[in-house]
């Protein structure tokens, strides 16, 4: 592994974590939306990550050739909906009421969302000094020439 794709590893880090944030957001967001574009309340998404793997110097060369060198870190594989059951919650006067009065609420927890937040920001914050500690090392060995 080259020490620039130590760049490209943190990038792809601090952008996996960007989406895990902007989806807790959206989650938080929609703790009270009983109706969707696609009907019936909000349900919670969830980000699927995976690591992409560094390769060899060989397949790393015979794909650059062809521009589709993999670097290694981390990518957003897909959103996927939580199908956990929804919250029930009685409030005949609710216009999505059914005939007993309930309400399917989403199935967001704002405790878990908010958890779910702390960490993609905590995660985003390391990635960033990851990022500025290789930029720092180098500017020193760009120094050592001098």
């Amino acid at each position: 592994m080259s020490f620039l794709s130590s760049f490209d590893i943190s990038a792809s880090g601090l952008t996996a974590q960007r989406q895990r944030l902007d989806v807790a957001a959206q989650n938080l967001l929609n703790t009270e939306t009983t109706r969707t574009e696609s009907g019936g309340p909000y349900r919670r998404k969830m980000v699927v990550l995976q690591e992409v793997p560094t390769t060899s110097f060989r397949t790393r060369f015979n794909s650059a050739l062809n521009r589709t060198a993999s670097k290694g870190g981390v990518k957003v594989t897909e959103i996927i909906e939580d199908q956990r059951d929804l919250n029930p919650v009685y409030d005949p006067d609710h216009p999505d009421a059914n005939e007993e009065g309930y309400v399917m609420m989403p199935n967001v927890d704002p405790v878990k969302e908010t958890i779910d937040g702390m960490a993609a920001t905590r995660s985003y914050e390391a990635n960033i000094t990851a990022f500025n500690a290789m930029k720092m090392m180098a500017q020193k060995a760009l120094e050592i020439g001098k």
